[in-house]
């Protein structure tokens, strides 16, 4: 099992979020005897009624806690009409309950799991619908928490199991040895953007982290725990935008000696241009693609390697936190002092 690491992890999300909407449960009027399980059952039936939701059918039963506590509170006033993220929110915290997981309800609540949306799985590229769309725990040795959550698509998420970065890592290499191609449902690059997307919440050495390729930017409100890689994604995040040469010499400026800036843009040399090639690109989905694929150039990987294994984890970490200050990052940056609080590493993301 995966130790909570000591050192902080760092957030990318857009710029304008707003504050966190916390939600009554009501759990005083639970007696003090009823196990936890019980408890979160009984909460989540009133949570439902309050928001007028009639919960699964599957727990429609009379010894169930989840119906009793929705019973018992479906004569009340609904406080509001249930909106899509609610629903969202009660069946998620619902799914968690029935399988034991655990289940943060301070920082994940319905507007953080909107927050989390997108319209393309990350890993699959394909469009996403209602019957397609799935929320996944990156980390499978962690609950469902504010920080470890993507939005993905089923057949992306079933075939990651409960697979961490380096089995994930090692079915990428399986396919691109042969001669199966395929495996699980997944071709190479996807099982690669499945490892990439796992090595972000998990801490790893950093001299480790600085050789990984940029298959994948980290979605929105995942925290990376690998201060390289959050540079890495805030460089990369800059060629989306306009302006970004501007703000890229401004970043230049921040490194501390004439060796790293030299090398810094002999990066940017070779990265640009095969982001640039792409500049009739409209789409957000088809920019992320464009930034993703441009790291499967070797002289990207390569370039981008020299840089990095010259900086330590804590001068990367500096770094991102003065390009923030300086608004030098065309996405909004949060730095987590606890990174796995309330992740329940301890029971293996199990609520006991």
């Amino acid at each position: 099992m995966q130790a909570a690491i000591n050192r902080p992890s760092t957030t990318l999300q857009p710029v304008g979020h707003t504050a966190l909407v916390q939600f009554d449960l009501d759990m005083h009027e639970v007696p003090a005897s009823v196990s936890a399980h019980e408890r979160t059952g009984l909460a989540l039936g009133r949570a439902h009624a309050l928001h007028g939701v009639t919960p699964p059918i599957a727990h429609l039963y009379p010894q169930s806690p989840l119906q009793r506590g929705w019973l018992a509170a479906r004569g009340r006033p609904v406080r509001t009409p249930a909106s899509p993220q609610v629903e969202q929110w009660l069946a998620l915290r619902t799914h968690a309950w029935a399988r034991g997981r655990s289940f943060e309800d301070i920082q994940l609540t319905p507007h953080h799991l909107a927050q989390l949306d997108t319209t393309h799985c990350p890993i699959t590229r394909e469009l996403l619908g209602d019957d397609s769309r799935s929320i996944d725990r990156v980390r499978d040795d962690a609950g469902y928490a504010a920080g470890n959550l993507a939005v993905m698509s089923r057949r992306a998420n079933q075939a990651k199991g409960s697979r961490g970065q380096r089995a994930l890592a090692d079915l990428a290499a399986s396919c691109a040895a042969g001669p199966i191609t395929r495996i699980g449902g997944l071709a190479e690059a996807e099982w690669r953007r499945l490892a990439v997307l796992a090595s972000f919440v998990t801490p790893l050495p950093h001299d480790e982290a600085a050789l990984i390729p940029l298959h994948v930017l980290p979605p929105n409100r995942l925290r990376l725990f690998n201060p390289i890689q959050a540079l890495q994604a805030l460089v990369t995040r800059q060629l989306a935008t306009p302006g970004w040469s501007a703000r890229l010499s401004r970043l230049e400026a921040l490194l501390p000696t004439d060796a790293l800036r030299t090398d810094f843009n002999r990066f940017l040399l070779a990265l640009a241009p095969r982001v640039l090639a792409a500049n009739e690109l409209q789409e957000p989905h088809e920019i992320r693609w464009a930034l993703e694929d441009a790291w499967a150039q070797p002289l990207v990987q390569k370039r981008w390697a020299r840089l990095a294994l010259q900086l330590t984890p804590e001068q990367a970490e500096n770094l991102v936190e003065r390009a923030a200050a300086k608004k030098l990052c065309p996405v909004h940056i949060q730095r987590h002092d606890d990174a796995t609080d309330g992740w329940a590493l301890a029971t293996g993301g199990y609520s006991s």
